[in-house]
């Protein structure tokens, strides 16, 4: 293997062979340089600044972006609209330009939070409403094989860019070999309040029971927010690998704009696209796992059987397939529901297929599908009408969405879930429960903790 210093060499002398080829004087559209690493990455280093990441331990797959060069926020209900039209005008002037051959490219993320409506307090959120961004420095890598990409937006000076793109090099290639960091000792953590407290929960809850038993909607999800206190300054990227270990089939998501990041390991996708091609989730009805095999699987057994949880699996993947059909030409039957397993929770989940309508992007797909019943409730509408006037909390990203965004507008996002908060030493934990006709208050209240769990339990280890 080659020692990280021949590789920053190599990548330098590579850039430099490649770069006076890039149209940086010609086009005012994003101009991506993508240079072959020596082999794939398992993780992405953490560096000062604006960053994300986006890593599936079970598929191999790593995104992360650095640094920015180009950014567009928005809010409001047309937020998805505006940020499309600005991602179709880059879309067809970005030049990509892969000298060695590795058919990958430059990307963009697009994440939002839950509602479109900033909340008043809205300066301190550590990210935007909604927000699409093109990385000045990108890593991506897939089954074993790796690039850096480099962006900007010409027209640009070309000794100055240059010299910005040599110091990314010498900033990110040395740490690429680092061998990830060992789990730290377990550490207390203290618990704060919850938001809301269990009292206010079942009154909630009950609030939310009437609604259902009034046929003004069907189903609600309310969430709470729990502080935790750590006795140390939480390390990202030890958190990063911890979740990534403890849950190797969910997403791993961390992103910073400010001082604050946002972090979530979520199992839920709100869609992949593939040229006209998209496949989407649909998960609701959830159990807690057992340690003793017998009992895991009576729990296993007693979910795909519970009329309650399929009742409430059944509204989500209605919803999904409803949606879609809005916008492919071809849609296939629910598929499932299955059992999807993870280390501390099991839910049922479901597979929506189809063959979308031309012209069909990420952003329009966004619109259609978010939010589902799995995180708002249904009928849409009324549901989040019912949280505004109701959820004691601003949910912020949490139950919003993010993922990655390919130069022709296809992509993946998945929905923001097992989120956490932090900033040095707090962190503010995120968790949720459907209610539809039959919930009980202290079961939605057990099935947060085990949601909550999740966080916790890596934030131990950071």
């Amino acid at each position: 293997m080659l020692q990280p210093l021949h590789v920053l060499e190599q990548l330098k002398a590579r850039l430099r062979e490649t770069f006076g080829n890039l149209p940086l004087d010609q086009r005012a559209g994003p101009v991506s340089l993508i240079l072959e690493l020596p082999h794939g990455l398992a993780n992405a280093p953490d560096l000062p600044g604006p960053r994300f990441h986006f890593g599936h331990n079970h598929r191999g797959d790593l995104r992360a972006g650095y640094g920015i060069a180009g950014e567009w926020r928005s809010q409001g209900p047309e937020r998805l609209q505006r940020l499309r039209a600005i991602a179709r005008t880059l879309s067809a002037d970005w030049r990509q330009y892969d000298p060695d051959e590795t058919g990958f490219s430059g990307f963009g993320m697009l994440g939002f939070a839950a509602s479109p409506n900033p909340a008043p307090n809205a300066e301190a959120e550590p990210l935007p409403n909604a927000l699409f961004w093109v990385p000045e420095l990108a890593l991506t890598s897939h089954a074993g094989q790796a690039a850096l990409v480099l962006t900007t937006r010409g027209p640009t000076d070309r000794d100055a860019l240059l010299a910005r793109w040599e110091g990314w090099l010498d900033r990110v290639v040395p740490l690429l070999d680092q061998p990830a960091l060992d789990p730290l000792t377990p550490a207390h953590l203290e618990p704060g309040d919850s938001t809301p407290g269990l009292d206010d929960w079942r009154e909630l809850v009950f609030a939310a029971l009437d609604e259902i038993d009034s046929e003004r909607i069907e189903k609600v999800v309310v969430c709470r927010r729990l502080r935790l206190q750590g006795h140390r300054r939480f390390d990202l990227t030890r958190l990063n690998a911890a979740l990534s270990y403890l849950f190797p089939s969910c997403q791993v998501i961390n992103i910073r704009r400010y001082a604050a990041s946002f972090v979530a390991a979520t199992p839920e996708r709100l869609f992949t696209q593939r040229r006209d091609r998209v496949e989407a989730d649909a998960i609701a009805g959830t159990a807690c796992r057992a340690e003793d095999a017998d009992r895991d699987a009576a729990i296993t057994r007693g979910l795909q059987t519970c009329e309650k949880n399929l009742r409430e699996h059944r509204v989500v993947a209605e919803a999904v397939t409803e949606a879609l059909s809005h916008c492919c030409r071809h849609l296939e039957p629910p598929d499932g529901p299955r059992i999807l397993q993870l280390n501390n929770a099991q839910h049922l989940w479901s597979l929506v297929r189809g063959e979308l309508n031309p012209g069909v992007d990420v952003f329009e797909l966004a619109e259609r599908l978010h939010p589902t019943p799995a995180t708002n409730g249904q009928p849409r509408r009324e549901a989040r009408a019912w949280l505004h006037a109701n959820e004691p909390i601003e949910r912020g990203w949490y139950t919003g969405a993010a993922g990655i965004v390919e130069p022709d507008l296809t992509g993946e996002l998945w929905v923001l879930l097992r989120c956490a908060r932090i900033l040095d030493r707090t962190a503010d934990l995120y968790a949720g429960a459907g209610i539809v006709a039959g919930s009980d208050p202290m079961s939605e209240w057990r099935e947060t903790e085990h949601k909550l769990a999740a966080m916790s339990t890596a934030l131990q280890f950071a």
